[in-house]
């Protein structure tokens, strides 16, 4: 699907069933993808919440992928370019489903729209999120270097081993190939947004909706070390680990991932029957901090 959000092209996959408006227990999951990823970096897992019934919105955001326009110069203006995305597609408020940069996206989100925001999975996250300083300078120099990089460290050695993926699909190759078509320039402005987001915590402190944190157990990127003081910030947060997993989970354990998120569903609306009448109209709520 293309849509017109804030003046450029969006390239926005859809799967799964129709969002109903008249459904308010289960709202669109929005996957939100990592530094110099697309939306297909989740097409593993959005056909599992698609096949489970769910309503899956993947969006390649703004200079990434198949999208127009510059990419975004900070997680704020990207958690504020959100809002603008649900509008276009006709929805009032999403699960907002982020991996790793993405996660940042959605936790700004989440604080600064509570209005549009049901429900909140943060996935291969930190906050804050540091990238070394030599990092950031090949990111602009020698941005393959940095993506062959960042895929070792996103899988266990033993799926870099073994090839993963199954059916005669390399599944590091994955995610190299999705990193090696992004334009020229956006890994190094990623990974600029990541470094430089440095108030996660009080984000965190403000959002008011079930929270799922889900890391990987051998993550080298984002390790779970990281997590405690996240998860103690967040008010309702649900931690879960998925075993022998890299970074890129999507890739590596995407049915865990989808099972994950789909016993993560039932407190989102659980929720959403005990919350109380909102204050703003659905979609148009001010913008917090």
């Amino acid at each position: 699907m293309e849509l017109d959000v804030a003046g450029y092209r969006c390239h926005l996959a859809t799967a799964g069933r129709p969002w109903r408006p008249t459904d308010p227990l289960s709202p669109p999951l929005l996957l939100i993808h990592g530094a110099a990823n697309d939306g297909d970096a989740w097409q593993q897992v959005a056909a599992g919440l698609a096949a489970a019934g769910c309503c899956v919105l993947a969006p390649d955001l703004p200079g990434h992928g198949l999208s127009g326009g510059p990419p975004l110069p900070s997680i704020e203006a990207l958690a504020d370019w959100l809002p603008a995305l649900l509008d276009a597609a006709g929805v009032d408020r999403a699960v907002l489903v982020g991996h790793s940069m993405g996660s940042l996206v959605a936790l700004e989100g989440a604080a600064r729209h509570p209005q549009r925001c049901s429900g909140l999975a943060l996935l291969g996250t930190s906050a804050p999120m540091p990238v070394a300083e030599a990092l950031l300078g090949r990111a602009a120099r020698a941005p393959d270097s940095v993506y062959r990089m960042m895929t070792e460290y996103s899988l266990t050695p033993r799926f870099l081993l073994a090839g993963g993926g199954g059916h005669g699909i390399w599944g590091p190759g994955v995610n190299l190939a999705i990193m090696r078509r992004s334009p020229r320039g956006v890994l190094a402005i990623d990974l600029a947004n990541c470094n430089d987001y440095l108030h996660g915590l009080a984000a965190a402190a403000r959002v008011n909706c079930p929270t799922l944190l889900l890391a990987a157990r051998r993550d080298r990127m984002t390790p779970r070390r990281n997590l405690p003081p996240l998860q103690a910030a967040l008010r309702q947060a649900h931690y879960v680990e998925i075993a022998d997993c890299g970074h890129a989970m999507m890739n590596e354990k995407p049915q865990a991932v989808v099972a994950e998120l789909l016993r993560f569903l039932p407190r989102v609306a659980a929720a959403a029957t005990t919350a109380p009448p909102a204050a703003n109209a659905p979609g148009r709520s001010p913008q917090q901090g």
